[in-house]
């Protein structure tokens, strides 16, 4: 039997060269983050030029916070995304109305149940897939570093449609149990593989190739010995 290769997006790429990096050690996807309120955002222009610098077979992924439809048309008009990633309370009309397939981010909240859970998540019937991140936290939709119960997404994964992408607070240290747990389609991470600063935290949107090699061959040892 063939096991099965989770995918890998590397969330928050701010610079061409961290992109080819990423690509370079095996990430499946990149994304791009278009929303103001974190330093991971890049310009329409930095965003295409990230773009033009990845080799073929790498996803291009735009991530939006609750946009307004002009701008991700202004977006799409000049970087080449391949994916949009909406990680706000987009209605799904809107994440629909592009012409592009999606990914609807989801925050589990404990308190929303599996049964709330599962009614949010057919909301998006028609979504590519499904991204499952730990609530929001001081107004940050993603990318905060923290984690949430993934036996509560494992025991309702067959009864979720889409494929399902797992996100919140993964890093080398622990992706290899959460895709153990999981068994999802791809995993998504952001800070987990930032260069650490003098205060032990995460330098947003400044991305170490080690951790990304790290991140990445943890992933494929839990795919083998899940097999």
């Amino acid at each position: 039997m063939i096991p099965h290769r989770t995918r890998v997006k590397i969330c928050g790429i701010t610079d061409p060269d961290h992109g080819l990096a990423a690509a370079s050690e095996g990430a499946d996807a990149i994304g791009l983050v278009f929303w103001p309120g974190t330093p991971r955002k890049v310009t329409i222009e930095r965003a295409a030029a990230i773009a033009a610098a990845l080799p073929p077979f790498v996803t291009t992924v735009g991530l939006f916070v609750d946009p307004d439809p002009d701008e991700v048309r202004a977006v799409q008009a000049a970087v080449p995304l391949d994916l949009l990633q909406f990680h706000g309370g987009e209605a799904p009309e809107l994440c629909r109305a592009f012409g592009r397939p999606y990914l609807k981010a989801i925050g589990v909240r404990p308190e929303a149940g599996a049964d709330g859970l599962l009614e949010y998540a057919r909301r998006y019937g028609d979504a590519a897939g499904l991204l499952f991140d730990a609530p929001p936290v001081d107004g940050m939709p993603g990318g905060t570093g923290r984690t949430f119960d993934w036996g509560l997404l494992a025991a309702l994964a067959a009864r979720i449609a889409r494929p399902i992408v797992l996100s919140g607070g993964l890093s080398p240290g622990n992706v290899a149990e959460a895709v153990r747990a999981v068994r999802p389609w791809a995993v998504d991470v952001s800070s987990g593989v930032e260069v650490t600063g003098p205060d032990g935290r995460a330098v947003k949107g400044c991305k170490d190739p080690r951790r990304i090699a790290a991140f990445i061959e943890e992933v494929r040892n839990a795919d083998v010995r899940s097999a």
